[in-house]
């Protein structure tokens, strides 16, 4: 069986990074693999060192013909028995052929890239109930969520990010959209005098964030970080992890706190809601509701017994449910199943 995996990504992105987690992995476990990815030179490297042949395209738009021939042909030339797409652009300017187009779906996208797909896959329960309610084949909509790096961190020094040895630090991950709330985390923090913030990610809200620590006197206590590739050793010097999103179709970062041991607070957005059991494996807060974060954070921190005994169920949540040999079965398992 051989496969090709088809990404036309953004430089930087959730999806993007489980596309070089799980490639590489199904390489290991013996799967026959080629790559298609939108131009990037680390990325393709990466995969080339995992034994996986990559071609770069550009993958633009409409008018983009060159990548869409370009498409066609290395796909033609590998014969493929399955082509796996993510990302909506590799999805919908993919050729027909003998091959199964399995689509991978990490969100609540527009169905209409996908309708060449003979199979999808959603990383949630909520995402495959939600190409269900939209006509797709329930035999033909699969779950598979993602999994996350667990390879040892060394913790971040705080000296290094300006914070000072012993008080209180949570972490905050993802892009600075609205969807993910961070505006309700800052006003969180009024409630919580002696605890810091690191925020970890970058986009369209980053001035309006700052703005707003500003107005509320936090500012001093949050460091903005950009983007970050270190999420293991940035995990590993925090006191908890905080995910307020106000939609989260996986909550990744609530599979990278389970993972290391860190416990989590989120809001009880779609994803988070779906994999955290509340006072078991996490604390969860109403959506838009900072005065209810903020006590859970207390929660937290106020008692540390009950956060790691939350953080040992959670990680065996994770190692029986979310670990990579648990999810790389399942694709091998799926692609045995689609070709049958």
């Amino acid at each position: 069986m051989r496969v090709i995996q088809a990404m036309a990504g953004a430089t930087t992105g959730g999806a993007e990074e489980f596309f070089m987690r799980l490639v590489p992995a199904l390489s290991q476990a013996g799967v026959d693999q080629a790559a298609i990815i939108r131009t990037h030179e680390s990325r393709a490297q990466i995969l080339h060192d995992a034994g996986v042949p990559t071609r770069q395209l550009r993958f633009g738009g409409p008018l983009d013909i060159v990548s869409r021939m370009a498409y066609r042909k290395a796909i033609a030339e590998a014969d493929p028995d399955i082509v796996m797409t993510w990302m909506n652009r590799a999805s919908g300017q993919c050729p027909k052929g003998k091959f199964v187009q399995v689509g991978r779906l990490g969100g609540f996208y527009d169905l209409k890239y996908y309708t060449g797909c003979d199979h999808l896959v959603g990383n949630t329960q909520g995402i495959v109930s939600y190409l269900v309610g939209q006509g797709w084949p329930m035999e033909r909509a699969h779950y598979i969520s993602n999994f996350v790096d667990t390879s040892y961190a060394v913790p971040v020094e705080r000296s290094a990010l300006q914070t000072p040895q012993g008080v209180p630090v949570m972490l905050a991950l993802g892009r600075l959209h609205p969807n993910k709330a961070f505006d309700v985390l800052i006003e969180a923090m009024t409630d919580l005098p002696d605890v810091w913030l690191w925020l970890a990610g970058d986009g369209p809200l980053d001035e309006p964030l700052r703005r707003l620590a500003v107005d509320r006197g936090v500012d001093e206590r949050i460091r903005f970080l950009g983007w970050r590739d270190d999420v293991g050793s940035l995990l590993a010097a925090a006191d908890l992890l905080v995910c307020p999103s106000r939609h989260e179709p996986l909550g990744n970062v609530v599979l990278e706190a389970w993972a290391r041991q860190v416990p989590i607070v989120a809001a009880a957005s779609q994803g988070p809601s779906e994999l955290i059991v509340d006072g078991e494996t996490g604390l969860l807060a109403p959506v838009d509701d900072a005065r209810a974060l903020s006590r859970q954070i207390k929660c937290v921190l106020d008692d540390r017994d009950a956060a790691v005994k939350m953080t040992l169920r959670a990680l065996d949540a994770y190692e029986r449910d979310f670990s990579r040999d648990v999810i790389v079965g399942q694709f091998k398992t799926l692609f045995e199943e689609v070709t049958r």
